[in-house]
């Protein structure tokens, strides 16, 4: 059999107000030419499934086409639960009507009845614990003395649930663990918010039961293995960057093969396409608008991180139009001035009224006295103001 392992497709996400749709589907072409291409016998989607737990009209109709066209040009089975993320409630609505095209979503589960998913269903080959994102609300209530004791009987208690799940499955079948969580010692992004309870990650690799084949995480962005147990553990990331900062390394995606005796006889990565790059331009002005007229840009988002002596005004356009002209769209100029050490010190003396504040302000951040000009500017915007309260 074999399965392919992805996660957090966060469908629907924007980047500074700017969509993604066209990656996304690129990428779920190209997820199920690999599909087609590498007679997958399973898809793995470990959660985060959407961006939003309302997710757009758009970012549903890409979801279900994707779907539909899976049932349609393979035989392949899939295995989807629900992220962080996602509304657990709006993903398994259509279970019972997907489940006739082979896909088997589960949002909401706590027992291992609703869990535990055998494919094929009429001859089955492996078992696999679908464990959605659950948070402390859906475990068992239980009262608590402190954060640390809240703390380990969550962890206890997903503990508990995988247990349960393993010894509800055939012996004699291949067993996989899904989940959508934080395991301690996971590399994570900015991006990334950790699944806590009272402050603490959520589990531990040892936490997982014995007698499993493969775990399939979804909720950290890098693809990663954790190595602390004798079976895989491994996070597939997200098949775009969804932050600057996810550009630095390559998307994957997992492919395992279990041979008739249930051994693991391939494991490996496949790298994700690039569909629309990512770049951060650092230096000053000058650098940055010679990098900017030198390139060709088409189809990259741009960070620009630019360090300037001083204020200037209207830089943010000459950076954004210098892109432009090349085919990029800079979505963000971050400015870095000189320490506060560095410049002229506010003279709180000389601040009775609020053009005296600006007048200060701008020479503490500028290093110039104020002009004429600027400081008619000033009076007709506080007067607008003062109007309309």
């Amino acid at each position: 059999m074999r399965i392919l392992h992805t996660a957090d497709w966060h469908i629907g996400q924007r980047l500074y107000e700017r969509q993604r749709h066209d990656e996304h589907e690129q990428f779920l072409t190209w997820l199920l030419q690999i599909i087609k291409e590498n007679n997958i016998d399973l898809l793995l989607v470990s959660g985060d499934i959407f961006d939003t737990s309302l997710p757009s009209a758009e970012a549903t109709n890409l979801y279900y086409k994707f779907l539909y066209k899976l049932y349609k040009n393979t035989q392949t089975y899939t295995v989807i639960i629900a992220g962080n993320h996602d509304s657990a409630r709006h993903l398994e609505a259509p279970k019972e009507f997907l489940k006739m095209g082979r896909i088997h979503v589960v949002g909401q589960a706590t027992t291992p009845e609703e869990c535990v998913v055998q494919i094929p269903p009429d001859d089955p080959k492996i078992a696999i614990a679908a464990v959605p994102y659950l948070s402390e609300n859906e475990l068992p209530h239980v009262s608590f003395e402190s954060d640390i004791d809240k703390t380990e009987r969550y962890r206890q208690r997903l503990k508990d649930l995988y247990a349960k799940c393993v010894s509800r499955m055939p012996i004699q079948l291949p067993k996989i663990l899904m989940g959508h969580l934080f395991v301690h010692n996971g590399q994570e992004m900015n991006s990334e918010r950790n699944i806590q309870i009272g402050g603490a990650s959520a589990i531990q690799a040892s936490d997982f039961p014995n007698g499993v084949d493969y775990i399939a995480l979804g909720h950290l962005h890098r693809p990663q293995s954790n190595n602390e147990t004798d079976f895989p553990i491994r996070y597939s990331g997200s098949p775009i960057p969804l932050r600057f900062n996810e550009a630095t390394y390559s998307k994957q995606v997992f492919l395992l093969e279990f041979s008739e005796n249930g051994e693991i006889i391939k494991d490996e990565e496949m790298e994700i396409p690039i569909f629309k790059e990512l770049r951060t331009i650092k230096g000053d002005a000058d650098s940055v608008v010679l990098q900017a007229t030198t390139e060709n840009w088409t189809n990259k988002f741009i960070q620009v991180q630019l360090k300037l002596d001083t204020v200037a005004p209207g830089i943010n356009d000459t950076i954004r139009q210098v892109f432009a002209e090349r085919g990029g769209d800079v979505l963000s100029v971050e400015i870095e001035l000189p320490e506060p050490e560095d410049r002229p010190q506010l003279n709180v003396d000389e601040m009775k009224s609020p053009e005296d504040v600006f007048i200060q302000y701008y020479k503490s951040n500028v290093g110039e006295i104020l002009d004429e000009s600027m400081q008619q500017t000033f009076k007709e915007l506080l007067q607008l103001v003062e109007n309309n309260q």
